[in-house]
């Protein structure tokens, strides 16, 4: 069956009676699936294969046709297809049910479908389905007219009684009018109801219950008169509730004519049944079976079914049928959603339904449509490969062997050795020399993936070229180390094989990793040597001064190379090469660098390494970069093992005055005691001023542990490198670990005087465990929340895409020099590069950018320094008019590259991969105290994820609803109430707007300060939502960023602002429908920006009237549930919600995003297939292959 996948749209819709027989292959009758005795599918059962197929290949069940001779033949005696046995994924059978049944899906999810067409509640329509109340189905007009008058006439016969009976004569008579006022088809009826009007009135009205009675009543709605009804209704109502539910009943029902559903469709009078392979049964050792849930939900359903079949030809009494027509009410139910009743199986474990395999990480949708395993992959664990170059990797040979089979086979018989596949297969199991030269062959032009997981960013998986190692360990070259986040303590790497020319085309120029030097993060170079290879540049730089013996001249470096070969000099001993005094070591350093580089006179260290890197990849480019970087790594790994720097335990020297200071500091805190019993202190103080000694002591003691160690120490020399670690952890070692916290993060009061080396006693050992286990405890939790809040983000993001080079825009958004964050080095410089500015930037009069060209990084830093300078305007994605993707001048340059970006580049991939990878660095930890009443200041991931959330803070700092003047600040008991003076108000009461807050905030103002809408009055975080509404979309923006910026950069996590801009873009990227004009929009519908720019620019062009909305700040979650596309949505999250609303108003998915095109099998629209560089295969389909 070839697989189609050149559509242009999905389109969904409720299925039909017709439409699921036309799907089916047969009824299933029997609630059997297989014959105990002879293992076959039982006939007419769940697993028959006259229904769903043969279970062999070319083979009847009967076995009177065999082989492919007979291909599309219905056996005479079985009746079973002779086809290949993969049709059992495919084929569907059914089930005739006795009675209608509703489908809970459309029956009991909010909102619900059924309750939403018929206007009656929910509650009510249950107790239908479930036979406890009545549906009217139909009404006699003239007979409910005579009993109107029938109830007049009585009425007034009987008015001359008696008082008392007066009044209860009134109530029974307005009760049965309003009763036959209100008769229609739908209304419901209770049971005491039913009972009493009943008797009276029956002949008026005829009623039903179950699923029978709804489908009657659904049946009979004319759609397009109660679209009219529904429209006239809503020009009266005034109720906002009412007219909420109107909206969405108007919206159902416009979309349900237009796709030609009926709403009696929800109630199912035919049943599908899923293909067996899909509900696999499989045989265990022991003669049992583990069988997928459904197949018990079925064979209920069936049982069921077929026991109400026989009571209602045997016409049993109504209370038995009644019975079981909600007995298998109920069994339908479970089958398609058991999340409610949560009926189990033997383990108290509640069965799978259908709803069950849709959702969640192992249904349908995450598990099988958008990741798939793949075949011709390895995994193993890695070593470090010293002398691998930074684009190639080592494999182990036996796994290259199994890896590039396919290729060794083609090879083997292309060269004769073998002369089909069998053999060809025992050859290379045989392993001669001849297959390890045809496998070095087949490898050589090839490039292989390797990907370590967590896979957080896109330089987790990138391509390399492979080279046969001996042994079981995939090596790897030590620096692309930083971008895998890979060490060599146990680490894992899966290996895979791009297959086609395409694949090994793209793996080659696009996810090389010598290609991939930058971080699409923040544009920093993320290839940079680390640990040996830092130690062994820092070692042979070094310059050591020797006293007494005179400096030797030298004409070259290749002349001091010589001297130094035949021991005539040392490394580091200073000497003069022409005239520029330097060492021996350096000219060997400078060596690795390009020829055109200026001569590196310094001490290297890790910070010189970084930034040298950094300039190497800016002026010379990737290619000599990659060959410079493998020369320094090698001048690293040699002279780090000719430095001979060990650590030892006598290298670790405890501070000679460290008993001196912890004695001074024990009086001390013997002092602060004695002030504490005397009543000097509280016990508060007494604590704090104890603890405060200890942090003092320990610092002193930190001071003399570089001091006890001189410089020639190898601890020294490391961390001075920068090789590894920082100060913190000899003082640990050698010094003392001072005051440590418990788990709550306060400081114990109880110091660790010793050092490791000292070591502790019990008690402190004790103690220090607290922080331990705190710290490792946080950095799980951290894991998941970070990966969620990525999950979130790629499913906001993944559709924007660069779709065109310019959009043409003439606004964007202004870069403050205000906002920028000097503690954590959060400049303009770096908010300005890689940006294009809306107009010329000048300099006095020289232009240092102009309109349109990208910032370069010099250009920012100019800018930066210039003092009259305060703000830019630039280009933006926020701003950006392209629809359903930007456009790369609002972009600007593509940071994991340093070129522009270009078209058909996945930049909110991109933008989502580099804040969510980097959020597992941010803290999980919400600080108490600040002294300010216990006040809660939430930081790190949670605060992140509060702002993309658009959460309503916790402590929100109040904002100015009006433009005035502060007239007073004044304290009221536990409040402090602040009044201002609207401006141009002239009523009294108009004039003054109180505000009050609870004393523990700070109010920013101060009387006769000016105030706008907007600005804030008290401390706390804002919301977002309120700040859109006073300020606009600008004001909001650059406060998120702002405030996501401050979370990461105090964490020295670096992402461009861009990053976060193009998830802002998408959390304003939906309109709310105020008045829908001439367009198919209803009012309240909330719709992508671009499809409302889209159908309102095609409207103008037709010359009607367009719509109008209003711009919506939503949280990221609620802003992909609410999207176009119900694929996207239904595999992110609340799958059956978002099934049922796209399949009730018959919603059509137009492929734009990357999960779509995933999720249905084709390529992703994003890269060279998009700009239609690659010319890709077309898929044909998968052809019938023929195994004899």
């Amino acid at each position: 069956m070839p697989r189609r996948t050149d559509f242009e749209a999905l389109k969904i819709r409720i299925a039909s009676p017709e439409d699921i027989l036309s799907w089916s292959h047969g009824e299933v009758t029997k609630p059997e699936t297989i014959n105990y005795r002879t293992q076959r599918p039982e006939k007419d059962g769940l697993f028959s294969e006259r229904i769903f197929g043969p279970t062999k290949d070319w083979e009847c069940y009967c076995g009177k046709y065999r082989k492919i001779r007979y291909k599309g033949v219905v056996c005479d005696k079985c009746g079973v297809e002779v086809t290949r046995s993969i049709v059992r994924r495919q084929r569907m059978g059914h089930i005739e049910l006795a009675t209608p049944v509703a489908h809970t899906w459309f029956l009991k999810n909010v909102p619900s479908v059924m309750s939403l067409v018929l206007d009656e509640p929910l509650k009510k329509l249950e107790r239908v389905v479930y036979y406890a109340a009545y549906i009217v189905t139909a009404v006699d007009e003239e007979k409910r007219k005579a009993a109107l008058a029938d109830v007049e006439k009585e009425y007034k016969a009987r008015q001359n009684e008696q008082d008392k009976k007066k009044s209860e004569l009134e109530t029974a008579a307005m009760g049965a009018r309003d009763f036959l006022n209100d008769l229609r088809p739908g209304r419901i009826l209770s049971e005491a109801e039913f009972i009493d009007f009943g008797k009276r009135f029956g002949n008026a009205f005829t009623v039903m219950s179950g699923g029978e009675g709804v489908r009657k009543v659904l049946e009979s709605i004319d759609l397009a008169k109660a679209v009219k009804d529904v429209e006239k209704e809503l020009k009266s109502s005034r109720d906002a509730a009412r007219r909420k539910k109107l909206l969405r009943r108007l919206k159902l029902m416009k979309s349900m004519i237009t796709n030609g559903i009926r709403p009696e469709w929800t109630v199912l009078t035919v049943l599908p049944i899923l293909p067996p392979d899909l509900r696999p049964m499989v045989a265990l050792d022991g003669g049992r079976y583990a069988t997928s849930d459904l197949n018990d939900l079925y064979r209920r359903v069936i049982n069921r079914n077929n026991r109400l079949k026989k009571l209602l030809e045997l016409k049993a009494p109504d209370v038995i049928v009644i019975n079981e027509k909600r007995m298998l009410q109920e069994a339908i139910d479970v089958l398609i959603d058991n999340s409610r009743s949560k009926q189990t199986a033997r383990g108290r474990r509640p069965l799978r339904s259908l709803s069950d395999m849709l959702k969640g990480k192992q249904g349908r949708f995450r598990q099988n449509l958008l990741g798939k395993r793949v075949d011709y992959s390895g995994r193993s664990v890695i070593v470090v490969g010293p002398n691998l170059r930074l684009d190639e990797c080592g494999i182990p040979k036996r796994m290259a062997l199994e890896l590039f089979r396919p290729f060794v086979i083609h090879k083997i018989i292309e060269h004769g050795l073998a002369y089909n596949i069998r053999n060809s297969n025992r050859l290379i199991d045989q392993a001669p020399p001849e297959v390890w030269e045809i496998l070095e062959d087949v490898i050589a032009d090839k490039k292989v993936l390797l990907n370590r997981a967590p896979t957080l960013h896109r330089l987790s998986i990138q391509a390399f070229k492979p080279i046969l190692v001996e042994g079981l360990a995939i090596q790897i070259p030590p620096m692309v180390c930083a971008a895998f986040n890979a060490d060599f303590d146990g680490d894992q790497m899966a290996v895979h094989l791009p297959l086609s020319d395409e694949a090994q085309f793209e793996a080659g120029g696009l996810m090389l990793s010598k290609n991939n030097l930058l971080k699409p993060a923040s544009g920093e170079a993320i290839t940079v040597p680390t640990q040996d290879i830092v130690l062994g540049c820092h070692y042979v730089t070094r310059m050591v001064e020797e006293s007494g013996t005179p400096e030797k001249h030298f004409s070259s470096g290749a002349e001091a190379k010589l001297a130094y070969n035949n021991d005539y000099i040392k490394l580091s001993t200073p000497v003069y090469v022409g005239k520029m005094r330097t060492t021996c070591g350096r000219v060997i350093f400078n060596e690795a660098l390009p020829e055109e580089h200026a001569f590196l006179n310094e001490t290297v260290t890790k910070k010189s390494l970084t930034s040298l890197v950094g300039k190497l990849i800016n002026i010379y480019g990737a290619e000599t970069a990659r060959d410079t970087l493998d020369k320094i790594k090698d001048v690293g790994f040699e002279y780090a093992t000719v430095s001979g720097i060990s650590l030892g335990a006598s290298d670790i020297i405890v501070p000679k005055l460290k008993k001196e200071i912890l004695e001074e500091a024990s009086a001390k805190v013997d002092l602060i005691g004695k002030q504490y019993q005397d009543g000097f202190l509280t016990n508060a103080e007494r604590r704090e001023r104890s603890i405060e000694v200890w942090s003092e002591a320990k610092s002193k003691v930190d001071q003399r542990v570089p001091e006890s160690l001189g410089e020639s120490n190898p601890i020294s020399v490391i961390i001075q490198s920068g090789a590894r670690g920082s100060w913190n952890q000899p003082n640990q070692m050698a010094g003392m670990r001072g005051i440590v916290a418990n788990p709550k993060g306060e400081s114990i009061e109880l110091p660790i005087r010793t050092s490791l080396k000292e070591g502790h006693t019990s008690l402190e050992y004790f103690i220090s465990t607290h922080g331990s286990r705190k710290g490792l405890v946080d950095t799980a939790l951290r894991t998941a929340e970070a990966g969620y809040l990525t999950r979130r983000l790629i499913d906001a993001a993944q559709d924007m895409v660069i779709k065109e080079d310019n959009c043409k825009t003439t606004t964007g958004i202004t870069v403050y020099k205000e906002d920028e964050i000097a503690e954590y080095s959060y400049g303009f410089t770096d908010r300005l590069f890689s940006r294009v500015p809306l107009n010329d930037i000048k300099i006095g009069k020289k232009i240092v950018a102009k309109a349109g060209e990208i910032i370069t990084a010099e250009a920012a830093a100019e800018i930066a320094l210039d003092k009259s300078i305060e703000s830019i305007e630039v280009r933006s994605p926020i701003t950006c008019k392209t629809l359903y993707g930007l456009c790369s001048k609002c972009y600007g340059l593509d940071l994991g590259t340093n070129e522009d970006v270009k078209i058909g580049e996945a930049v909110g991939i991109v933008a989502a991969q580099s804040i969510g990878e980097l959020g597992t660095q941010l803290t999980l930890r919400t600080f108490h105290g600040g002294g300010l009443a216990g006040r809660d200041i939430t930081t790190g991931l949670p605060r992140v994820d509060e702002l993309f959330e658009r959460r309503i803070p916790k402590q929100k700092g109040l904002l100015s609803e009006i433009e005035g003047t502060v007239e007073d600040i004044s304290e009221d008991g536990a409040l402090q109430i602040v009044k201002i003076k609207k401006k141009g108000a002239t009523a009294k009461k108009d004039k003054l707007v109180e505000h009050s807050v609870l004393r523990s905030k700070e109010i920013l103002v101060k009387v006769g300060d000016k105030v706008m809408p907007g600005d804030q009055l008290t401390s706390g975080s804002l919301d977002p939502q309120e700040l859109f509404a006073l300020k606009g979309k600008a004001d909001t923006a650059r406060y998120l960023i702002r405030e996501i910026q401050r979370i990461y950069r105090s964490e020295g996590a670096l992402v461009h602002d861009k990053h976060m801009e193009v998830i802002v873009r998408q959390m304003f990227s939906r309109v709310e429908i105020v008045d829908p004009g001439d367009t198919d929009f209803i009012v309240g519908d909330i719709v992508d920006k671009s499809r409302y720019k889209e159908v309102n620019s095609f409207v103008k062009d037709a010359g009607k009237e367009r719509a109008k909305g209003r711009e919506l700040i939503l949280g990221i979650t609620k802003a992909v549930l609410s999207g176009d596309g119900f694929l996207a949505a239904a595999s992110f999250q609340e799958t059956a919600r978002v099934l049922i609303k796209a399949s009730s108003e018959g919603r059509i998915d137009n492929l734009r995003g990357l999960k779509e095109n995933v999720i249905i099998g084709r390529l992703v629209p994003i890269g060279a297939a998009f700009r239609g560089e690659i010319d890709v295969p077309e898929d044909e389909g998968m052809d019938e292959r023929v195994e004899n």
